[in-house]
């Protein structure tokens, strides 16, 4: 029962890591109807650029609002260089393979400035297990979950209590009426990818002590978040976290009492089948489009 208990605390802290980055997805698909595919990327950025800091002898905690700074820039470059462009010519696809070209850039520089190695990133807090019910819990899982909470709930009342959250749920509800209220459109999407990416970085430096950090870090977790981002429903913050914790839970459970090459299975199996019974996701709302 002990170890059971620590695979569950081990698969809600992962999961919470995945619930941020999908929280990301919806941020941008919400405003634009746009998905940023580099995502990962911004986590794996965010968690080098950290790891760099805190090697110069910044201290974790003044790091993180630095990093946090950097991916609201990176996440407006993404936006400008990637998406506005095919948005502005009314291109489809164009951003789909755009955000990709942009992320396999990110990831070929950070090899080049960083090295291929994966890198420690060290613990701010104790690496002491804590016993809680009888199990190990590593306080920095602790700390994954507390901040991924407080950085979801620190967005949604930037959203729902600030003039340009309300600009950003305005735009969220209907792009066109909300430029017909002299809402500039154009400058919300790239606040809502800039605050994507945010959450991205904010999430690499939280998840880099617990693994190891380097230029290939995000792109599973990346592609894993999408995932969550649809079994919960893209518009959904609570299927964000849903999706995560049942994501982590089932990885974790799967890799030890199966075997770690399938611990990807439980997730992808449950995957098809929230496409194929509820398309929209378990907390999603199925859009009805006027022709």
């Amino acid at each position: 029962m002990a170890i059971l208990l620590q695979l569950v605390y081990s698969g809600v802290a992962l999961g919470m890591i995945y619930a941020v980055i999908a929280f990301g997805y919806q941020l941008t698909f919400s405003t634009s109807g746009t998905l940023n595919f580099g995502q990962g990327e911004a986590l794996m950025l965010g968690a080098l650029v950290g790891l760099t800091l805190v090697g110069m002898g910044v201290n974790y905690w003044v790091m993180i609002p630095i990093v946090c700074v950097f991916g609201l820039v990176q996440g407006a470059v993404v936006e400008r260089v990637a998406v506005r462009p095919a948005l502005k010519s009314r291109s489809e696809f164009g951003w789909i393979m755009a955000t990709i070209a942009l992320a396999i850039i990110f990831r070929n520089t950070a090899e080049n400035v960083w090295g291929r190695d994966a890198l420690r990133f060290p613990s701010p807090i104790s690496e002491t297990p804590l016993k809680v019910l009888g199990a190990n819990v590593l306080p920095m899982e602790l700390l994954v979950v507390g901040g991924a909470l407080l950085i979801m709930l620190l967005v949604e009342m930037f959203n729902r209590k600030s003039i340009y959250g309300k600009a950003v749920v305005a735009t969220s509800a209907d792009r066109d009426a909300a430029g017909l209220m002299g809402i500039n459109t154009s400058l919300v999407i790239t606040f809502s990818y800039a605050l994507s990416s945010l959450t991205a970085a904010f999430a690499g430096v939280l998840v880099a002590p617990l693994t190891l950090t380097g230029a290939s870090m995000g792109a599973v977790l990346g592609l894993k978040a999408f995932a969550v981002a649809i079994i919960g429903g893209l518009g959904s913050g609570m299927g964000a976290i849903v999706g995560g914790l049942i994501l982590g839970i089932a990885e974790t459970t799967t890799g030890y009492y199966l075997s770690t090459g399938y611990k990807d299975v439980p997730g992808l199996v449950l995957l098809l089948l929230v496409l194929t019974i509820k398309p929209a996701g378990l907390f999603g709302k199925t859009a009805i489009k006027k022709v």
